[in-house]
């Protein structure tokens, strides 16, 4: 990197927690890591285990291969399903050619699949709240027969859904909303549908909602936010409508150290830095050395929420 002179007044620059991986994140991961070690390479993965590309390219190093259905899975070879989850047919499909598989899915998400079962079960039609595309909500769309689930995306749908008739409701939704954008559909679905069954907890993940508790407490103190984490990464996409919501004026999604916008930065005094719940602490380092190479910073820390959930490897794993 071009060394820059630093200037006489230092920039500020708050590292906001709680930032970087979830729970269900670090589960993943170290189960892709403990499959290498118990296993031998290759170890298959369908998806990506989580979604960050430095993540992926770690594990690729270690022996992972990344595909994107099983018919390329050979039938000697473990294969490791994605923290997001998948539908029932997967399990099919891997219990038909008897494949040895691992379930990544996050514990939380495994909450929204068996909620979304149960209200099935009990004759309930299902409004599923979330976006379209994204690898949760398809395997939440898969638990259950289709015609018994209907997805709603924003407000506009939430208006405008129009379920069967004569038919007992109930709602979940995927687990890395925006807290109040989801609470905004709710509430529209609850005055429609006074009747509509809740989930016994809610289903947005207490990762999503501390980390966007926090930026929420910090963006307007700022002049820029930097979020790390990937483009298609839902729950970073949601930190930075927050920061932008909650008043920062400019809020920007990097992936590493190497889309710092210099420019932007240069006029800032005050730099706010979180990570979404995929992104590595490595990263967040790295950036905080380049903005070190460039300026003098005084870093503070601001801690919203201390983190200690944990949660269990596949017993497959564990020794």
């Amino acid at each position: 990197m071009t060394q820059h002179p630093l200037p006489s007044e230092p920039k500020t620059v708050t590292l906001i927690s709680p930032r970087g991986f979830c729970a269900g994140v670090d589960r993943a991961i170290k189960i892709v890591e403990q499959a290498l070690i118990r296993y031998g390479k290759p170890v298959y993965v369908r998806h990506e285990i989580v979604h960050n590309r430095r993540v992926v390219e770690t594990l690729e190093a270690q022996g992972a291969i990344f595909v994107d259905e099983l018919d390329v899975v050979p039938a000697d070879r473990p294969v490791v399903f994605s923290a997001h989850g998948v539908a029932k047919t997967v399990y099919a499909e891997a219990e038909e050619r008897a494949l040895t598989y691992l379930d990544a899915t996050c514990p939380l998400v495994s909450k929204v699949h068996i909620e979304a079962q149960r209200h099935a079960a009990e004759g309930r039609h299902i409004f599923l709240i979330g976006h379209a595309g994204h690898p949760e909500v398809i395997g939440t769309l898969g638990q259950i027969e289709r015609a018994q689930i209907t997805l709603v995306e924003d407000e506009e749908d939430a208006r405008t859904v129009m379920p069967p008739a004569k038919q007992k409701l109930a709602y979940v939704t995927q687990t890395t909303l925006s807290v109040d954008d989801t609470a905004a559909i709710i509430d529209i679905l609850k005055t429609r549908f006074p009747d509509i069954a809740a989930p016994h907890k809610e289903d947005i993940c207490y990762a999503t909602t501390n980390r966007q508790q926090a930026v929420k407490a910090v963006a307007n103190t700022v002049d820029v936010m930097l979020v790390i984490g990937a483009e298609n990464s839902s729950n970073s996409q949601r930190l930075v409508e927050v920061a932008q919501r909650a008043g920062c004026p400019e809020a920007q999604l990097i992936a590493d150290a190497h889309e710092l916008h210099w420019e932007m930065l240069d006029g800032a005094r005050h730099i706010g830095i979180t990570a979404g719940a995929s992104a590595p602490e490595s990263v967040t380092q790295e950036i905080v050395a380049a903005l070190q190479q460039r300026y003098s910073l005084h870093l503070v820390n601001y801690e919203d929420a201390v983190e200690n959930v944990t949660f269990n490897l596949p017993r497959e794993l564990r020794d």
